[in-house]
């Protein structure tokens, strides 16, 4: 583990509907984030799941983006 890595029991994850409702979205669109890539997930039997922190760097990033744009 790298020193800027969390252990796994410390990691918060979230479901779709979860992740979609912080970020104002429809569930198909963070589906479409999970299956291009764009935003990490593990899949839990049929369901995924994403961390939290991976969700907050997405957001971040993609205002930086918006604003150097």
């Amino acid at each position: 583990m790298s020193s800027g890595e969390r252990p796994l029991q410390d990691v918060v994850f979230l479901t779709v509907a979860e992740v979609a409702s912080v970020m104002r979205v429809s569930k198909m669109t963070v589906y479409r984030l999970v299956h291009s890539g764009e935003l990490p997930a593990i899949r839990v039997g049929r369901s995924f799941r994403v961390p939290e922190k991976e969700v907050h760097d997405y957001l971040k990033e993609s205002y930086v983006r918006l604003q150097s744009a």
